[in-house]
């Protein structure tokens, strides 16, 4: 039998408002506080990224769209490679 390797943890408090404290013991049950909590902040962490990501794209479409900006950028590029060209 294979031995399971115990994940390192680390232990700390945190002090809740008494309805906070509440809904979690109501929606998590008295003994399932820590796995509830754990749960929560990996899921709300995923979904930070996530927006990010979804932010990220919304903005490059937003310049795709943006025919000035293309047109600076073309500009932009083409005096690069002029001095390219001149050195």
């Amino acid at each position: 039998m294979r031995e399971r390797k115990a994940e390192p943890k680390h232990t700390f408090s945190v002090n809740l408002p008494v309805p906070l404290y509440q809904k979690i013991v109501d929606k998590a049950g008295k003994g399932n506080i820590g796995a509830f909590i754990k749960q929560v902040l990996e899921k709300e962490l995923s979904n930070e990224g996530e927006q990010l990501k979804q932010q990220l794209i919304k903005g490059y479409q937003a310049q795709a769209k943006n025919k000035q900006l293309q047109k600076k950028s073309r500009a932009m590029e083409e005096a690069q490679f002029e001095d390219l060209e001149n050195e």
